[in-house]
């Protein structure tokens, strides 16, 4: 996958870490698989915009802050 990619999985994890959220309950809120949300936070697929604003959205934040 591509860096960038990468860079946003980790922004995505710093921030659930940050919120102390398990990846299960992020998962769960999103309304996708856990092991969907540990591969985009690995950078191992590209997500949509939309899937960025639901995640920004559960980690209480405003998604260009997932976005380097």
């Amino acid at each position: 996958m591509s860096d960038l990619s990468v860079v946003v999985g980790q922004l995505i994890r710093n921030a659930r870490h940050n919120k102390k959220i398990s990846q299960e309950k992020l998962a769960l809120i999103c309304d996708i698989d856990r092991s969907y949300l540990g591969r985009i936070e690995r950078g191992e697929v590209n997500i949509t915009i939309e899937k960025l604003y639901e995640l920004a959205t559960a980690l209480e934040m405003d998604a260009k802050n997932l976005l380097p």
